[in-house]
């Protein structure tokens, strides 16, 4: 049998009670257009085959982090994402 453990606050979830919610997060540099450019992009996924592409071309670092949350943290993450709120000190304000 599998078990989960919430990723924030250490709580063991039972599937077969709790919701157990899966965060995926992927951070990646984004290619832009030149200014001079004159693209139309039919849709979104147009524009990000055109981000890859760039990205494609230089040496950048991708990765990909997934975390498991309980409904307690889910909500608690849903609010503050970034924990801008909750950790403030950790971010210059501009």
């Amino acid at each position: 049998m599998v078990h989960y453990t919430c990723d924030m606050c250490g709580k063991q979830i039972h599937t077969e009670e709790d919701i157990r919610y899966v965060v995926k997060i992927e951070i990646h540099a984004a290619g832009q257009p030149e200014e001079d450019e004159e693209e139309d992009f039919e849709d979104m996924d147009e524009l990000e085959e055109y981000d890859q592409k760039d990205i494609e071309d230089e040496e950048v670092e991708y990765d990909s982090i997934r975390f498991d949350l309980c409904s307690k943290c889910h909500k608690i993450y849903i609010q503050d994402p970034l924990f801008i709120k909750s950790h403030r000190s950790r971010f210059f304000n501009n």
